[in-house]
């Protein structure tokens, strides 16, 4: 890379400067409006902070019970089932943009992580459950079981099929 360390931009301070002039501004021509739209973003706040919270404490303790090089050795060559369940399991329960696990993955593979575990990994990330509630309110408890269930099951199809790609290539 370019040995800039990343987040050292002023790039932050300048959105918040930009969001405070705005606020300023919409204060000053409609403060009624500003003030119900202040009210609402400190409610969302206070409402956001226990998640918020918990989601820091998880964090944290993955952070001090796992290391990457453990992940690797459970989801390596001789991780059998367990290693196919936690690729499923840290998919379904992943979050954010797919293209921040790339280094992350990578990282793994090149601790040991079989490409079938990242693989089926990507796939299960298919499965989000933020979105479950609202999935089984518009199609109803069958379908979402259904589609959760199918896709569960191509995930791990789908490591399968790499793996046996993985393995009918040449190692080189």
């Amino acid at each position: 890379m370019n040995g800039k360390k990343a987040g050292s931009g002023r790039g932050g301070w300048w959105f918040l400067a930009a969001v405070a002039v705005l606020y300023a501004l919409s204060a000053a021509l409609a403060p009624d409006l500003a003030a119900r739209a202040l009210d609402h973003a400190w409610q969302a706040l206070r409402n956001m902070l226990p998640v918020l919270a918990l989601v820091f404490v998880l964090l944290f303790v993955f952070d001090l019970l796992l290391s990457p090089s453990r992940i690797a050795q459970w989801l390596g060559r001789p991780g059998g089932m367990r290693s196919w369940l936690i690729a499923l399991a840290t998919g379904i329960l992943s979050a954010g943009p797919i293209y921040a696990w790339y280094p992350l993955l990578a990282e793994l593979r090149g601790k040991g992580m079989r490409a079938s575990a990242a693989a089926g990994f990507l796939y299960a990330r298919a499965i989000k459950l933020p979105l479950l509630p609202l999935m089984v309110h518009y199609f109803g408890t069958t379908y979402s079981v259904v589609l959760s269930l199918y896709l569960a099951a191509f995930a791990l199809l789908s490591g399968f099929i790499v793996e046996r790609i993985d393995r009918a290539e040449p190692a080189g």
